[in-house]
């Protein structure tokens, strides 16, 4: 089993770290104290594989002599668990403006000290723990896209680094567009196969269908374009921190027409190197 202890400063990105690292299929604890950390990690470890990435997030807000937390960490090693520390920092300024936008308070301002002051001296309170850290990475200019690459080269498997997941998702207009779609190619404008007797009863599934579709050279111009469109967009989407991306693919009844671009575009994608899946929402109906 692995874990992983996210601390540092108040204002740093624990949050977006741990969400980040949850999407890649750790499980996050926050805020548990460190003398229960071994034990919360003891139950895991006999749940047979279940727990197999377990993250704590750990700050100030714990209350407790940060000997404690390293104390866990050292029992958590004795016991042959890989245990490993991230401390989270960034510039004073950046920390106060992070405050300033979302309109929180500091932890420490509680005590009557001013934003700067307290993060002055959180600084100074969490310097044993930056110590100990085996990493210690500045969020400053980070932006949340660019703070999950980080992680997920530090902390990833390789299948996290593919990072985007992409859905293809054929439908039909008339029976509404999906509302978790990303992007949307209307596909109406290509020779429609349901008037085609032969045609009628069969799906973009069918080989018979898919030639039909894909006869036509208006179909090979749209391809051609909307393959130079997503190989632009995906490492974009990718680089800002996007793990799901849908692409809903139209036409009007979603029999036809949309299934056979949207199975055509799924293997273009999944040959870029992309985990994809293919739906076909109203083939069915």
């Amino acid at each position: 089993m692995e874990i992983l202890i996210i601390s540092g400063m108040s204002g740093a990105g624990k949050s977006r770290a741990a969400i980040c690292l949850e999407d890649s299929g750790y499980y996050i604890v926050d805020n548990l104290p460190a003398e229960m950390m071994v034990k919360f990690a003891e139950f895991c470890a006999a749940a047979g594989g279940r727990y197999d990435r377990l993250a704590f997030v750990y700050d100030v807000r714990a209350g407790e002599p940060f000997d404690r937390l390293t104390g866990a960490v050292e029992e958590l090693r004795r016991q042959g668990l890989r245990c490993r520390l991230l401390f989270l920092e960034a510039d004073t300024k950046t920390i106060i403006n992070r405050y300033k936008e979302t309109r929180r308070m500091h932890p420490l301002q509680a005590k009557g000290l001013s934003v700067e002051e307290a993060v002055r001296r959180e600084r100074a309170l969490m310097q044993p723990v930056r110590d100990h850290a085996d990493f210690v990475l500045d969020t400053s200019s980070l932006s949340t896209g660019k703070l999950r690459s980080e992680l997920l080269n530090l902390f990833g498997t390789p299948s996290d680094r593919g990072g985007l997941n992409v859905s293809v998702l054929s439908f039909g207009f008339k029976h509404g567009i999906p509302i978790e779609s990303d992007l949307v190619f209307d596909v109406r404008f290509m020779p429609n196969p349901y008037y085609v007797a032969e045609l009628k009863n069969k799906t973009g599934l069918d080989q018979e269908v898919r030639d039909f579709v894909f006869s036509f050279r208006q179909t090979h111009e749209f391809m051609a374009q909307l393959e130079k469109m997503i190989t632009f967009l995906l490492p974009l989407y990718s680089e800002e921190g996007k793990t799901v991306l849908v692409i809903g693919i139209g036409c009007t009844g979603g029999h036809h027409r949309s299934v056979a671009v949207a199975h055509e575009l799924a293997e273009y994608i999944a040959r870029m190197g992309y985990q994809v899946t293919e739906n076909h929402r109203d083939i069915s109906r």
